[in-house]
């Protein structure tokens, strides 16, 4: 059965899962949501036999209907290929009685190539199927990881483009790194003077401009996404989750039809949304966490139904999930509003108008599936500090978030069910943060000169990502103003 994709703002308007990749964000400004949430058609514990490959096709071959059985499974051998350090692709880690879903064996350490290692493939094919003849420019906002994932995903990709922006001084020493040394002659990263909510609002407020795409159309371009906005990054993130469960159970480590819990340390709620999909399909899971920062958004929406972006930003050791506008939380508000796409349309304009957007009884009802938590500077470092001590197992930044909400959500409601977290990054890639934790006498070192000495702590042998920028020559030093990326793209396009 064919699968369509409707826009949470109209859900008249249907499109293939194609031409959905193709275009990124809806052209009413909503995003892609499948018809329907299919049904997994493989059992569990035949999934646990499977390799990470042959468990992607079995998840993707139900959303993305359109590809045929050659073009998926060449998407995926090109994507989860010996640019993950295990063969594994995404193991698990027991520490005590959690287990961590390591998602940073990839090209740049953070779990944000999982699903940029396909879209770039996933991309072109849907090009070459909607017989799209203009250059594809993928424009994206970052709070750190998406950048450089998106960067060496699509590097010298035929018939594509890439434009990064990336907030100046809100990201980490190694994340900054990693971007502006890029190499590819289609690559373009800019740091801009403002926060990742502008940046992200600027790439979206492009995305919905008419005029800007005549302008691009006329010299053969056009625009679509590489952030979490674009469906062809949150299906493949469904994958891991049923894998993650497959071999838990394959391992003996669950039973047969057992509920876990699962924690997400979450900023642009794609990932924790990625989980909910996989709870959908049929996967035993119990609590979806969402592990916050200091940022709280999300878990304040949680409590009281209210989302109020009118606060103070705060830059955290936990920069991915600096973020106050949550973009993939539009899709959980169409689904738990009964697929109400006049409701979600007014919410989401209240947010642009006002920043703040409260929701009905009903649709707070429809949460019931989520639980909330966040920890502050102090409780992350503890978190990291403590579990090092006691097992030997370093995370970084974003994983202690996950790990302290993990503690505090089962000590609070007694909860006894295993849990699974989500580890969203490798601590090299924010090493002072991580180290200083452990030991504050490493406060007064320069990050790059501790990298020379987290493979000792931590028992893990230094990445290549990191490896390779430790001498790798700066390649890019554009900046601008928030209000100024339209004019930085139409730059560097030459339009």
């Amino acid at each position: 059965m064919d699968l369509f994709y409707k826009s949470t703002r109209n859900s008249d308007l249907k499109v293939t899962a194609s031409q959905a990749v193709l275009t990124g964000l809806a052209p009413d400004g909503g995003l892609f949501v499948p018809s329907c949430i299919p049904c997994l058609d493989v059992p569990l514990e035949k999934l646990g036999g499977m390799t990470y490959q042959e468990t992607a096709f079995a998840v993707m071959k139900l959303f993305f209907t359109d590809f045929t059985e050659e073009e998926l499974r060449s998407c995926i051998a090109k994507a989860y290929d010996e640019k993950f350090d295990t063969e594994e692709i995404a193991p698990l880690a027991k520490v005590d009685d959690v287990y961590y879903l390591e998602l940073f064996h990839g090209a740049t350490i953070a779990f944000k190539d999982m699903a940029l290692s396909i879209l770039p493939h996933l991309m072109t094919t849907s090009a070459k199927k909607n017989h799209v003849e203009k250059e594809i420019v993928i424009l994206a906002a970052t709070s750190g990881d998406t950048g450089k994932a998106a960067m060496a995903g699509f590097a010298d990709v035929e018939g594509t483009r890439i434009i990064v922006f990336y907030p100046k001084n809100g990201v980490s020493r190694v994340q900054e790194l990693q971007m502006v040394t890029q190499k590819g002659n289609n690559v373009d990263v800019v740091a801009i003077h403002g926060n990742f909510d502008q940046a992200q609002s600027g790439v979206k407020a492009m995305f919905e401009d008419q005029k800007l795409a005549g302008e691009l159309a006329e010299k053969g371009y056009q625009f679509s996404s590489a952030n979490s906005i674009n469906i062809g990054r949150l299906v493949p993130q469904i994958v891991y989750y049923v894998y993650a469960y497959a071999k838990l159970l394959e391992n003996e480590e669950i039973s047969p039809g057992e509920e876990i819990n699962v924690v997400v340390p979450t900023g642009n709620f794609g990932n924790i949304l990625a989980a909910y999909y996989a709870k959908q399909m049929g996967i035993p899971f119990g609590k979806l966490i969402c592990a916050s920062n200091e940022n709280r958004v999300l878990y304040d929406f949680f409590q009281t139904g209210i989302y109020d972006k009118n606060r103070k930003f705060i830059l955290t050791t936990s920069p991915s999930m600096d973020i106050l506008i949550s973009s993939n939380l539009e899709r959980l508000l169409y689904l738990v509003s009964g697929e109400d796409a006049a409701k979600t349309r007014e919410l989401m304009e209240q947010l642009k108008k006002s920043g703040s957007y409260q929701i009905t009884e009903a649709m707070k009802e429809r949460l019931a599936d989520f639980g909330a938590g966040f920890a502050d500077e102090a409780e992350t470092a503890e978190s990291i500090r403590e579990v090092y001590g006691r097992t030997g197992y370093v995370m970084d930044t974003h994983t202690a978030v996950a790990a302290h909400v993990c503690e505090s959500y089962r000590e609070q409601t007694g909860d006894g069910r295993k849990c699974l977290i989500a580890s969203t990054a490798s601590p090299y890639k924010f090493a002072k943060s991580v180290l200083t934790a452990i030991d504050p006498v490493y406060e007064k070192e320069e990050e790059l000169d501790l990298l020379q000495k987290l493979p000792g702590i931590s028992g893990r042998v230094t990445p290549q990502a990191i490896r390779d920028i430790l001498d790798a020559k700066v390649l890019h030093a554009t900046e601008c103003d928030a209000d100024q990326m339209k004019e930085t793209v139409k730059k560097i396009l030459k339009v």
